[in-house]
């Protein structure tokens, strides 16, 4: 424990060397503070309401004038030495402090950086922004529409009738007798057909939703479909442009066939296969010629312009592309997942 200096004596009986030796001690025991703490302890001995020569101080009032002054100027010089002492170790053990908070903080510039995370687009996103490349370069432009549709413009515009199975509540999302979650990208068409005069090249990529989920549907999927309306569109131009699609997509000349089928607002119409590497025939697409009446409800003459559609799922693309075969993978936002498209 350390042991502080003392005067013990009444002030008038001490002389200046009595002073200087306190002092000297007093300095001593500063300088070999080791840190902060032992440092404010020292401070408070020494100068505190309780020390020495506060006690000493309160004597100087039973001095005489003359004592006053010689003792007053003894008192003050030992308190100039201790706080300058003080001061000086306060600072010295600041710099101590700061190196060896510096010394714990370095950092050794010659290793290598750490890594930066960054993110990366969707799969889905790559593949739409592939497929959309194609259709961009061929002409068309990109429309969008509203996702929450009209009856009108998801079914009856587009000559699907009220018991068309499509209408069945197991299949769509509806929000009351006449507004819907879309279940195709078709109204899109049907509004750029009502809101632009003829000639029309457009695709239209967007979210859609169906009642449905498996390996290979989910409730919420993307489409996107395709329309052009002239005056010499015909079927031919429409499986020229499909198998040019194809080709380019996948990135090989592809065996592509068209087979006969439905759809209420196109006729003909087909789908459209495609000869996979097993050998086996895959469907990838549906498409066909714009009804007459759907351009009718459009306010298009049938008798002047004709026209051509088609419409593909996104993630069909992209699980043929990427060689995937669960649909869910993609929305189930796992990173390990994710990070092979970066």
């Amino acid at each position: 424990m350390t042991t502080i200096p003392t005067l013990n004596q009444p002030l008038s009986e001490l002389n200046e060397q009595d002073f200087a030796n306190f002092a000297d001690l007093a300095c001593k025991l500063i300088d070999d503070a080791q840190n902060e703490t032992q440092l404010q302890e020292l401070k408070v001995a020494l100068q505190g309401k309780k020390s020495e020569i506060t006690v000493l101080s309160k004597q100087m009032g039973g001095l005489d004038a003359n004592g006053k002054k010689t003792y007053g100027a003894y008192l003050h010089e030992l308190r100039t030495r201790l706080s300058k002492a003080f001061d000086e170790r306060g600072a010295f053990l600041a710099f101590l402090a700061l190196n060896e908070k510096l010394a714990s903080e370095q950092v050794d510039i010659s290793l290598p950086a750490r890594g930066v995370a960054t993110g990366s687009l969707h799969p889905i996103t790559h593949i739409t922004q592939r497929m959309k490349q194609f259709f961009t370069q061929a002409g068309f432009s990109v429309a969008t529409g509203p996702e929450v549709e009209s009856d009108y413009y998801n079914f009856e515009a587009l000559n699907i009738p009220d018991h068309h199975p499509a209408r069945a509540m197991h299949d769509t999302f509806y929000f009351d007798a006449h507004y819907l979650l879309r279940t195709h990208t078709s109204g899109v068409q049907i509004r750029t057909m009502e809101s632009s005069e003829p000639p029309l090249r457009i695709i239209c990529p967007g979210r859609v939703y169906r009642c449905d989920s498996d390996q290979t549907h989910s409730p919420m999927f993307h489409q996107m479909e395709g329309l052009m309306i002239s005056k010499s569109s015909n079927f031919a131009e429409l499986k020229g442009i499909i198998h040019e699609f194809l080709n380019a997509f996948f990135g090989k000349e592809m065996t592509v066939r068209f087979r006969p089928s439905f759809f209420p607002f196109t006729e003909p119409s087909a789908e459209v296969d495609i000869l996979s590497d097993n050998g086996k025939w895959l469907e990838v697409l549906g498409c066909g010629m714009v009804h007459p009446q759907v351009l009718r409800n459009c306010g298009i003459n049938p008798d002047e312009y004709t026209g051509f559609a088609f419409g593909m799922g996104i993630e069909r693309f992209a699980m043929l592309y990427y060689g995937i075969s669960d649909l869910r993978l993609f929305f189930q936002n796992d990173l390990r997942f994710l990070k092979q498209f970066a």
